[in-house]
């Protein structure tokens, strides 16, 4: 598929690169609203181990800007109170929105450190709780649940949540939902993740595969299908229908796959290389209601099940 026919939904203006902002996260809220973090590169690090912007994180306490496109306005909220090493971005209802570490540790007296933060719709932090270590993925659903998986490190590190690999929580930081046993297999990780209407998918892999599993919150039901790509890194979910991407290796290209659920299990139909406008990374995809969102080095674009 030729660039000109992926619709860019938004990219960083040339002018905020020269004055040093730097795209650090980024997440696709429950109304199709693009919302994207920028912190000033002087506040960043970047890894030597790992390649594209996944690589870059705040070193101290700094602020920064939340971006949020939505119908094609653009809108800017400074951002206070942006904690060392955050990583991911969700929305949440009530235009807040969450700032999150991948990691948190005990403390002397037992406690899990909190590593997440609610922030305000002024951009300033009004919550702080813990969501579990070694987040590999983070995504919201429309009534404010936000839904995460766990690295390995999380599964057998002792967290009492990230022990299930998958899980629920409310935006006040209770835990809400937990698969409890019903996975065909124990997670090693997490991999994708997308919602559909008020269903979440999430995908995630085993030392017995890789699996797909749709959880419906209202009744905590979930159905797990084996993943039919190999080492799928986005997702996105319409009716009987699926994109998945594999293959982010810091390179200006993505391989899509389209499935179809037939007779119970999903089934590749068609796949085809994309071309993008900059570089896809781990955590360059996210899935919202059918339509698969991709970060491509500063520029973001989507693409249609």
């Amino acid at each position: 598929m030729p660039l000109g026919e992926l619709p860019v939904v938004w990219s960083l203006p040339r002018e905020d690169a020269r004055a040093g902002w730097r795209a650090l996260c980024w997440s696709v809220g429950p109304g199709s609203e693009l919302a994207v973090l920028l912190v000033q590169e002087r506040h960043l690090r970047r890894s030597p181990y790992v390649k594209g912007w996944v690589g870059w994180s705040v070193a101290a306490p700094c602020d920064g800007v939340l971006v949020v496109v939505s119908g094609g306005v653009e809108h800017r909220t400074p951002v206070t109170g942006i904690a060392p090493w955050t990583g991911h971005l969700a929305l949440l209802p009530r235009s807040r929105f969450l700032l999150v570490s991948g990691r948190t540790r005990r403390g002397r007296d037992g406690a899990w450190e909190r590593n997440a933060v609610v922030h305000s719709p002024d951009g300033s932090p009004v919550g702080h709780f813990c969501i579990g270590d070694d987040i590999d993925y983070v995504i919201t659903d429309r009534d404010g649940g936000i839904w995460t998986a766990y690295g390995d490190e999380g599964i057998y590190g002792g967290h009492p949540e990230s022990g299930a690999g998958l899980a629920r929580w409310d935006s006040d930081g209770s835990p809400v939902w937990s698969p409890q046993g019903r996975l065909p297999v124990w997670p090693l990780g997490g991999s994708a993740g997308a919602t559909e209407g008020a269903m979440a998918w999430l995908a995630w892999f085993s030392h017995k595969g890789a699996f797909v599993s749709r959880v419906d919150p209202a009744t905590g039901d979930i159905t797990s299908f084996p993943n039919p790509l190999r080492d799928t890194d986005g997702i996105a979910v319409r009716g009987t229908r699926m994109l998945l991407t594999h293959g982010f290796h810091n390179r200006p290209g993505v391989e899509l796959s389209r499935a179809e659920l037939v007779d119970g299990a999903w089934v590749i139909t068609a796949q085809e290389k994309l071309r993008l406008p900059g570089p896809v990374v781990m955590h360059c995809a996210q899935g919202r209601d059918g339509v698969l969102w991709l970060r491509a080095g500063d520029t973001w674009v989507r693409i249609e099940v």
